[in-house]
């Protein structure tokens, strides 16, 4: 199997079977301009700014422009602290509903986001690990890398791609990721401590805010190709086996934004278990122009094609409910689409995520 050269658009079943997000940003985002629908397009962004979910989502933010009292949590976690998801997470659930990004909840966020890209010091930017990093400076300082990392992924994923704050954010980010792809490390990344197996503390490993961030951010991608091709190679290769933790100062915490090598973890005919985080990873990897050199994400992504009947409807044999991830790190990415129990509903998510990462290769469009 291959990618396929062309790739057809069942815009006429997504009308009738979609969501409004997914109707929306498939018209927005996969149609060219020119053969847009501005009537529609004008009532699909109504619909959007009023969706239940977004609207319940703008009703949660604090006055201080957080979520949930914490800045990364996707779900809650009692490892981390966390009781409710996070301002990272809400921030992009509401991009990826459709939500513009120069809405009221994003410049009421962007203020904080900003400051964590400084070199700033207040012991408020450690959000929900502010208490636990007294007397931890490795925890804080592990605090503040990660912090920094998912603060550049949601205003990348914004409306900053340009801002000079965030592009010196994403060059020192991509080259404390270079420096460890080239150092003895990257080779041997593991330790022990505490008893366990451990991430080497000195590793910079890319995690999927950084990955996330660079996929958004084209102009840092044309200014360093020679580190987007190291980092084709380095997803080509398969994950460690072994059980290992972080360890962020004195705590330990199971790994959870890291990347370590292939996370598709696909069989050799491109079959995987977790079908919304492979579409994840795959969008991100056609954004960053690489997809295609990394084997697993081009078998994985060919074989979805193939699934897709002649009208680009994904179709897979024995479909008998929506896809599901046991990751949580895509719970703002999928689904888009609402609650109901139509048969179809279990098909259009994957559906306009391939017509999406078509147009983004650029393969061709037949719209139907």
């Amino acid at each position: 199997m291959e990618i396929p050269s062309t790739h057809t658009v069942p815009l006429s079943w997504l009308f009738e079977a979609g969501s409004p997000p997914i109707q929306y940003r498939t018209l927005t985002e996969v149609i060219p301009e020119s053969g847009r629908d501005l009537e529609r397009v004008t009532a699909l962004r109504e619909q959007v700014l009023h969706d239940k979910e977004a609207l319940a989502i703008t009703r949660k933010q604090k006055d201080t422009g957080l979520w949930g009292g914490n800045l990364l949590a996707p779900e809650p976690s009692k490892a981390f602290g966390w009781k409710e998801r996070g301002t990272v997470y809400h921030y992009r659930r509401l991009l990826e509903l459709g939500w513009p990004p120069d809405a009221r909840p994003f410049r009421f966020a962007d203020r904080f986001l900003f400051r964590l890209l400084s070199r700033d010091d207040d012991p408020a930017l450690l959000v929900e690990f502010q208490r636990v990093a007294k007397g931890d400076p490795g925890l804080a300082l592990w605090a503040r890398s990660m912090g920094a990392q998912a603060a550049a992924a949601a205003l990348a994923r914004g409306a900053h791609q340009d801002d000079p704050r965030l592009r010196g954010a994403a060059h020192r980010i991509a080259s404390d990721i270079s420096t460890y792809l080239r150092s003895e490390i990257a080779l041997k990344p593991f330790r022990k401590a505490q008893g366990k197996t451990v991430l080497d503390p000195l590793s910079y490993t890319p995690t999927v805010f950084s990955i996330e961030m660079l996929a958004f951010m084209p102009a840092v991608q044309r200014e360093r190709a020679g580190f987007l091709e190291r980092l084709a190679a380095y997803f080509s290769v398969p994950t460690p086996r072994r059980v290992f933790f972080i360890q962020a100062g004195k705590k330990l915490f199971r790994p959870l934004f890291e990347i370590l090598g292939d996370p598709l973890h696909a069989d050799a005919q491109g079959r995987l278990d977790d079908i919304p985080f492979a579409l994840y990873w795959l969008e991100l990897l056609a954004r960053l122009g690489i997809v295609r050199q990394v084997p697993s994400a081009a078998r994985v992504l060919a074989r979805l094609y193939n699934e897709c009947s002649d009208q680009g409807i994904w179709s897979p044999k024995s479909l008998r409910a929506m896809p599901k991830s046991e990751n949580p790190v895509v719970a703002h990415y999928f689904p888009l689409e609402g609650p109901g129990k139509s048969p179809a509903q279990r098909q259009t998510d994957v559906t306009f995520r391939l017509a999406l990462i078509a147009r983004l290769l650029g393969i061709p469009l037949n719209i139907v």
